[in-house]
């Protein structure tokens, strides 16, 4: 049947996303508001820290024309990646790491991208005098004020998207266009009093209703950070070796998430046994993260997370593999690890050093390893 009414064209589509896995859907004026500035003030306090892609294009950001020019509607979408049920219950098992749920499968650009893709595709047929441009977490656009605005659900104060009786366990994509569409009801922020988030931070990072300090996030330090973590948040990290989904477990919205059946977000049987995993070395772990979100901090950044949790499991078995690495060949590596054997063996680590590191080590270990004899000298 032929669609002639802009409503029909936008019932169309939002059929065909849900068909393609997007369960939220709508469509917000292409307009930044007064979330422009308040990214600018917060790029200005440098709490994006070492994310230098966020602070490149800030008007962009502001400014969605400036993207697509001539953008008039921004189609927001979400899709649901929960695949079990998560609560803190990992922290019992500190000799195993802890994974964010997202980056337990497939890389997610790569399962949401070519739907988004196929979408863009309908919207070119059903429009064909509009321009779009499509983003999955890729683009210099506010996805998540541009969601509240498209009423898919609103910044809550640990600034993740929340939708009322669905939760948080999703991804976000969007479409810019230069056609008109008719503007979904934003969304009503619904934390209300609660603060559940702020308060089970392990380092902090909400430094206020709505505003994340990204330096102080363990989902930054062990994905976006690059080189050494910084020591005042080593023993806060725990067990955590690739992001941190606290603030999201907590949420009582969380409460009404559903699984989802998507096979594409269904996580392969495997050990996160932090000993199993400092053993890999770079064949092995390109073998076991071929295809994972994990692959793109490297071997040198995740055996560096994983040193730091081994650091923080006060498990005795430990020892003997971490002294082991002492000779890996990456220096960021050995310097956690210096970390880590300086938390399990107190006073007695400065001889195990003596023994298996060279006077002309890589500086950054040298740092560790006067620093683990600074805080242990009193106990000589």
């Amino acid at each position: 049947m032929e669609m002639n009414s802009i409503s029909e064209k936008l019932a169309y589509l939002r059929r065909k996303a849900r068909d393609l896995g997007f369960e939220g859907f709508g469509v917000a004026r292409a307009e930044g508001g007064a979330w422009g500035a308040r990214y600018h003030e917060w790029v200005g306090k440098n709490y994006a820290g070492e994310m230098d892609y966020m602070n490149r294009n800030p008007e962009k950001r502001a400014h969605p024309g400036l993207v697509l020019a001539g953008a008039k509607s921004v189609i927001s979408l979400r899709m649901n990646y929960l695949t079990r049920e998560k609560d803190l219950s990992y922290l019992e098992d500190p000799a195993t790491g802890d994974v964010s749920l997202y980056a337990l499968n497939q890389d997610y650009h790569d399962i949401v991208l070519p739907r988004l893709k196929e979408l863009e595709a309908i919207i070119d047929r059903e429009f064909p005098a509009c321009r779009t441009r499509a983003y999955v977490d890729t683009g210099p656009v506010l996805e998540k004020p541009l969601a509240q605005q498209a009423g898919l659900g609103w910044v809550g104060k640990h600034t993740n998207l929340v939708t009322e009786h669905e939760g948080s366990w999703y991804f976000l994509a969007e479409i810019l266009m230069d056609a008109a569409l008719p503007e979904s009801p934003p969304a009503v922020d619904r934390c209300g009093t609660c603060q559940a988030c702020i308060d089970i931070c392990p380092t902090r990072a909400i430094v206020a209703p709505y505003v994340l300090d990204a330096r102080r996030c363990i989902s930054y330090l062990t994905i976006e950070q690059k080189g050494v973590i910084p020591l005042e948040f080593r023993k806060a990290i725990g067990n955590r070796i690739y992001g941190c989904d606290d603030c999201q477990i907590v949420c009582p919205w969380n409460s009404y998430a559903i699984l989802t059946d998507a096979a594409a977000f269904q996580e392969p049987p495997v050990s996160w046994r932090l000993i199993d995993l400092l053993a890999l070395d770079d064949e092995a772990f390109r073998r076991r993260f071929k295809g994972s979100p994990i692959k793109r901090i490297k071997r040198r950044g995740f055996l560096r997370n994983v040193a730091v949790a081994l650091g923080n499991s006060g498990d005795a078995a430990a020892v003997a593999p971490l002294t082991q690495a002492l000779s890996d060949p990456e220096p960021l590596i050995r310097a956690h690890v210096v970390w880590a054997l300086g938390e399990l063996l107190g006073a007695r680590a400065p001889a195990v050093f003596q023994e298996k590191i060279p006077d002309e080590a890589d500086a950054r270990v040298m740092e560790e390893v006067e620093g683990v004899r600074a805080r242990h000298r009193h106990e000589c």
